[in-house]
């Protein structure tokens, strides 16, 4: 079988290996889609904090069910599935208080462990989700759709809530069209101008370039002086994370999903003087992957749109290579598997 293999920063090629057996407990899944994470595009150019190598990178992922057990999850052969690739250890302090996607031994595909850019991978069945009927392109996208859910749910979004997301990339999309499915007000910010226009697709209410806009300034006449009542962070950038701070109203939530190794100074008094709350956010969880399957088939929220690009896997370090060089027209990029 192929697989995208990446021997250490920098270098990145397509490999033979033999297709993997599974053992009790696993399934053979065959990869029908994969999607390239930007911390995938990180692992590649050595700007991932946790990553070790070498590693076959993914973690956003469709495929086909070609080997299994009887299960009690009555799954079989020939489903289209998605799966949870944060491997947890089960008996740290977070895992025993149920905080599973923080497990201090946590073990993400792609990251420290070996993903899913390959043409087939095993899968601990508890692991596997069905994917009730979704096309496998769509599958593909509700690990990173998790993400951007599962932040939004960590603060205090309700109706009404005005939302500042700062970052329109996959993640920070995600997590713009999660809070509208709380009726809040949802404001995004980038200096993109095609991301942002990619936004709109979703229903934001609206968008401020930052590259043509003064975002405290913007952010006063949006709330009249007030600042926002969530910002997210979906950039990984001490700037934007600052920025966060300026903008949020007095008692607001700050929520961090942006990964990244630059440190940031700041006062911490004003965090003091705003009252703010500040939430980390991981991961996510079985649940979060559930609610969305569920969500999306059921028709009430469509995703497909932030598909721009569809690669074959031959062409797998290609699609690498134009992420590099994102201008901002590239949204999120699906490598073809089988």
């Amino acid at each position: 079988m192929i697989v995208v293999f990446i021997e250490k920063p920098g270098k990145i090629e397509l490999r033979e290996k033999e297709i993997p057996k599974p053992k009790k407990g696993e399934a053979l899944l065959k990869i029908k889609y994969c999607g390239i994470c930007g911390a995938d595009v990180a692992t590649f150019t050595g700007n991932q904090p946790f990553t070790t190598y070498p590693r076959i990178p993914g973690h956003e992922f469709s495929a086909e069910i070609v080997e299994i057990e009887q299960n009690d999850k009555n799954l079989k052969v020939g489903d289209i599935v998605t799966a949870n690739p944060y491997f947890n250890c089960k008996t740290c302090y977070s895992c025993e208080r149920g905080i599973l996607n923080a497990c201090t031994s946590n073990e993400t595909m792609g990251v420290q462990r070996d993903g899913s850019f390959s043409e087939y991978i095993v899968m601990p069945i508890e692991r596997i989700y069905f994917g009730k009927g979704l096309s496998a392109k769509t599958l593909a996208l509700i690990e990173p759709f998790s993400i951007g859910y599962h932040a939004v749910n960590r603060g205090h979004v309700k109706k009404d809530s005005k939302v500042l997301v700062i970052g329109t990339g996959a993640i920070g999309t995600f997590a713009a069209i999660s809070a509208k499915l709380k009726s809040a007000k949802v404001y995004v910010a980038d200096m993109f101008e095609k991301r942002l226009k990619n936004a709109l697709k979703f229903g934001v209410d609206g968008i401020i370039d930052v590259s043509k806009e003064n975002l405290s300034e913007k952010t006063k006449e949006i709330t009249n002086g007030n600042g926002f009542d969530i910002c997210i962070e979906a950039v990984g950038h001490g700037a934007t994370f600052l920025d966060c701070i300026e903008n949020a109203a007095f008692g607001a939530d700050i929520i961090l999903i942006g990964n990244g190794k630059n440190e940031v100074t700041f006062n911490h008094s004003i965090l003091l003087k705003k009252e703010l709350n500040i939430y980390g956010s991981r991961n996510s969880l079985k649940k979060d992957f559930v609610e969305l399957i569920d969500l999306v088939a059921s028709g009430s929220v469509e995703i497909d749109h932030i598909i721009s690009d569809i690669y074959d896997k031959e062409n797998a370090i290609e699609a690498f290579n134009v992420l590099l060089h994102n201008d901002g027209s590239k949204f999120k990029i699906l490598v073809k598997m089988s």
